[in-house]
């Protein structure tokens, strides 16, 4: 009945995008087609309720990794929902919050190392919102590979994310930080319990304990400890918002800025000394490893998204942002792909573009999230070029191959794939957020 009236509304809502001329041909058609996920992702969303007036809601990973929601991977794909329908991704953030007080002390056997975790410790930043062969939302935490307990991007993803919607939706939802509030105190409070020295940076285990779940960090790491740096400095954003509403949710409100901001006071130097190399952050600072992460400067891509202030200083960015490309992407595919198109930025190599460990998984694979996600890093950054090349490159892979429509998290350089139907990938509407930004802040 309403058909040509939504076709024509469709068509108004993309006119915008479609016609501008400025940003890649390729990257429209994906940036639309990518979207495919939030209705053909394992979509649950619920009927209203008192508590939940637009009803509760939620993707899977993907279909290999049947769990709603996981909030280190929305991190890059939430992009879409925040942009598009932020009344849907304030249910997910509320989700989160309500889940980070609660505890489960059931036990279960780990899938990485056989050990034995309880499901879900009060005061953690849960991975995800649940399965769909139990109860989403009042059984959290259903991805037993690792024990994610003990993950230290966790906390910070949630963080970023609360603070992302506040932003992104005007800066007006105080109501909404409110309702985070204690949640986001508690959780930064249990992710300084790593924090086994007191320096200020909660460290990497040597376990996998954070999003890249097969790559072993040690220490203080680039990767989660900017994240960190990034978190304290949203919750200091958010807790000075809320000191500017009429009715502050917590008494302690001036106090807990301070102890952040000494958080951040002790940390920040630490990690720029501990881990700066000249060109580029080591891995961490235990595991000796000399291989370039892509995605080492994932907290500074997000404190500038998040007009934060930087967590690393300008030049130290634009130098391993350019040893990145340059490594990963050039190198890598010189050495692993010199007759064909390129795969695009792989997660960690050496400086040669070679593998540290030719037997690894995770540093040696292409996901397709985190390249659109740095690719907008690059962008925020002024390299257009090289950030186009590495998301058209990602772009060509999928939908040259057979990939449309079931978009893998990772490829490999023998075009393996792995994780179709992933979450992650929409994290170009991220790239076209930073293409967007830029254009306002020009005009």
């Amino acid at each position: 009945k309403h058909s040509d009236t939504w076709k024509e509304a469709i068509a108004d809502w993309r006119k915008p995008i479609l016609g501008d001329s400025g940003f890649p041909e390729p990257l429209k058609m994906a940036l639309f087609n990518e979207l495919y996920l939030l209705a053909d992702g394992g979509t649950l969303w619920t009927a209203g309720m008192e508590n939940d007036p637009i009803g509760q809601f939620g993707v899977l990973e993907c279909l290999d990794y049947r769990w709603y929601e996981s909030l280190d991977v929305r991190l890059y794909g939430g992009f879409a929902l925040t942009r598009l329908w932020p009344k849907l991704e304030k249910a997910v953030m509320l989700a989160f919050a309500r889940a980070i007080p609660q505890g489960d002390n059931t036990p279960r056997i780990i899938g990485y190392n056989q050990a034995q975790a309880v499901r879900k410790i009060a005061s953690a930043t849960p991975h995800d919102l649940g399965a769909p062969n139990e109860h989403p939302w009042d059984k959290t935490n259903y991805t037993s590979y690792q024990d994610c307990n003990l993950w230290k991007d966790l906390g910070c993803d949630f963080v970023l994310q609360v603070y992302r919607y506040f932003l992104w939706t005007g800066a007006e939802d105080l109501e909404f930080l409110q309702e985070c509030w204690f949640a986001l105190v508690e959780t930064l409070d249990y992710l300084k319990t790593f924090d086994q020295d007191g320096d200020g940076i909660p460290e990497n285990s040597g376990a996998p304990d954070q999003t890249f779940d097969d790559w072993q960090l040690k220490g203080i790491s680039a990767y989660c400890g900017g994240l960190w740096l990034a978190a304290l400095e949203g919750a200091i954003a958010i807790g000075q918002h809320l000191q500017n509403a009429q009715d502050s949710p917590d008494p302690n409100l001036q106090a807990q800025i301070e102890q952040w901001s000494t958080w951040l006071d002790q940390s920040k130097p630490l990690y720029q000394k501990t881990l700066w190399n000249g060109a580029y952050y080591n891995l961490d600072s235990q595991s000796r490893s000399q291989v370039v992460m892509a995605d080492q400067l994932c907290g500074q891509f997000y404190a500038q998204l998040l007009n934060l202030p930087p967590i690393v200083p300008a030049d130290c960015t634009i130098t391993t942002l350019q040893t990145i490309y340059h490594t990963c992407f050039t190198q890598f595919n010189q050495i692993q792909n010199p007759d064909r198109a390129a795969l695009g930025v792989a997660n960690g190599v050496n400086l040669d573009g070679s593998p540290e460990n030719p037997k690894a998984t995770h540093p040696l694979e292409i996901w397709t999230g985190i390249n659109f996600g740095l690719a907008a890093f690059m962008l925020q950054q002024g390299m257009k070029a090289e950030a186009f090349t590495i998301a058209e490159a990602v772009v060509n892979q999928i939908y040259t191959h057979g990939l449309q429509f079931r978009t893998p998290e990772a490829i490999t350089a023998a075009r393996t794939f792995r994780a179709s139907h992933y979450l992650r990938a929409m994290a170009i509407w991220g790239l076209y957020q930073v293409w967007v930004m830029g254009h306002q802040q020009t005009s």
